[in-house]
């Protein structure tokens, strides 16, 4: 661990000079010189067997031919959506777009019409890359319903279509693309209102995969099974980016399968496993079950809720390997803090580790913006090469986001203690973290209120063994006809994607009221876990 000695609530960025910045394209270039002949990317089908497979020069080369492709067809700085599940093509367009210096806009495979509307329209994106379908949702139905509607969206790609993916000259020219360009679009969830879309520039992926791959133990020619959703930061900028730019060898998963995983892992021997705290328990639970040999398996890494010490147990009972946790956010890159392997039990599971390298962390009153003593509670703010651009057209969001000084505030409250280890104590942001994702109250809120049944709303999470959070939804109906749980699960289900469906829904005639009138959500949560409401379950 780093060895510092705080006595105020501010950890200085570690590791000596500031990193040099490079662009994806520049860092996918050095590898390829580097590592020509390695294998970088190789395709698992739904049933676990290998498939397709690039070597660090192939990928290079297919990045280039698509960048020169996309640079006849988009202008520099041009928006373009990606609406697929976890396949190559979704890797080499990210790569290729950042090569072109055309912005990718990443979008959840488990869209509906209005959501994805609502992503393409707020981006400007121009174009939309996506596949025909994922797991019975009909995306390219969907694309079409919202595009549509969209008359700026010019061009509508299936991804798997080589023949209009690569199409036009091959000679495009590449332009100048620089560190501080923004690379990608990924919209995240806030307090009120629709998901704010975080701008994020090449330095700040390439380098925050590098470092937390690089804390994590992964190093040049590990083989490690990427399962995670590649529209999220932790696939496309952790275990991509990240990967790439530590010269490992990942196997494309298309989507989660704790079976398939568990075969993988013991036939190719991988090394290095990350996921959520619900994947780790279901990989756990297949190996136990299974008796697969997972020996091979030297480090694991998980985040998006805090990790029980039951949970990093099992691990090491059954993996040989412990746990470490990240904290982060969209907006960072994603990755500010990170334990170690070697941490103790206790700072394995009541912190979230020590900032990663070249990153500043303060404790900040939330009201006067000040740094706290050490172990004192305040806002989460962080500093450095991994802080966004800004909210794409949200200058209000932006300033309120990253203060004058440069500081990232998280929303998340906190404390620090004098080694720098950082502990998460709640959340100044109305979010819901079912399963590592943020769920966005307001949206699920905004979306019933337009069934007719339905005078008032209020979404909360609810503590859950398995998920660490679920949705229940509070409702003041509008006459005494009150619609069951099917419908009203059938009703959002149209509107929204299947994780942001409540799991309870709750009746009541009244509200918990502050003195100005706003609902008292925490008092609804309370009541929720004593018990004190009658719950539908669809």
């Amino acid at each position: 661990m780093y060895d510092v000695s705080l006595t105020q609530s501010y950890f200085p960025a570690q590791s000596g000079d500031a990193p040099e910045a490079v662009t994806i394209g520049d860092m996918l270039r050095r590898q390829a010189e580097a590592f020509p002949d390695r294998a970088a990317l190789t395709e698992l089908t739904y049933d676990g067997a290998l498939a397709r497979n690039w070597t660090y020069a192939e990928l290079l080369a297919d990045a280039e031919r698509l960048a020169k492709a996309l640079a006849n067809r988009h202008d520099k700085g041009a928006r373009i959506a990606v609406y697929a599940n976890n396949i190559p093509e979704w890797v080499v367009l990210e790569l290729a777009a950042a090569m072109a210096g055309v912005t990718l806009v990443t979008v959840n495979p488990a869209y509906q019409a209005r959501e994805l509307k609502f992503i393409l329209e707020q981006s400007r994106s121009e174009a939309i890359y996506y596949v025909e379908e994922f797991r019975g949702n009909p995306m390219q139905q969907i694309a079409d319903e919202a595009c549509d509607q969209l008359p700026a969206i010019t061009r509508r790609i299936v991804l798997t279509d080589h023949g209009a993916l690569y199409a036009g000259p091959d000679n495009g020219v590449l332009p100048n693309v620089r560190p501080d360009d923004v690379a990608q679009v990924q919209y995240t969830s806030g307090t009120t209102g629709f998901p704010k879309g975080a701008l994020l520039h090449h330095h700040g992926l390439v380098q925050n995969g590098i470092d937390s791959m690089t804390r994590a133990g992964v190093s040049a020619g590990d083989v490690f099974i990427h399962h995670m959703p590649l529209f999220h930061t932790t696939g496309c900028a952790i275990l991509v980016l990240g990967g790439l730019g530590v010269g490992a060898t990942m196997l494309l998963a298309p989507m989660f399968d704790p079976e398939m995983v568990i075969r993988v892992t013991e036939r190719e021997r991988t090394r290095f496993i990350l996921g959520v705290p619900t994947m780790i328990v279901a990989m756990l639970e297949e190996a136990r079950n299974s008796g697969r040999d997972v020996s091979s398996v030297e480090k694991m890494m998980s985040g998006g809720a805090m990790v029980a010490p039951e949970l990093i147990r099992s691990a090491e009972e059954c993996f040989g390997s412990t746990i470490q946790i990240v904290y982060g956010q969209t907006e960072a890159s994603p990755v500010i803090t990170q334990t170690r392997c070697d941490d103790s039990m206790d700072d394995l599971t009541k912190t979230v580790g020590q900032p990663v390298a070249h990153v500043e962390v303060s404790i900040r009153d939330t009201q006067t913006n000040e740094v706290v003593p050490v172990g004192a509670q305040g806002e989460i703010c962080a500093r450095g090469y991994l802080v966004m651009t800004g909210y794409n057209d949200n200058q209000q969001a932006t300033a309120a986001a990253i203060d004058k000084d440069g500081w990232l505030h998280t929303g998340d409250l906190g404390r620090i203690d004098a080694r720098g280890y950082v502990m998460i104590t709640g959340r100044v942001k109305e979010l819901i973290i079912r399963g590592g994702e943020n769920l966005f109250p307001a949206e699920i809120e905004n979306a019933l209120l337009e069934h007719d049944a339905i005078a008032e709303v209020a979404v909360v999470g609810v503590a859950d063994e398995k998920w660490g959070e679920e949705v229940a939804c509070f409702i003041r109906p509008a006459s005494t006809q009150k619609p069951t749980a099917a419908a009203l699960k059938t009703f959002i289900r149209e509107r929204l994607s299947p994780q942001k469906t409540p799991a309870y829904w709750i009746y009541v005639s009244e509200w918990p009221l502050t003195g100005s009138g706003k609902i008292q959500k925490f008092k609804l949560a309370e009541a929720f876990e004593r018990g004190e409401h009658e719950t539908l379950r669809a």
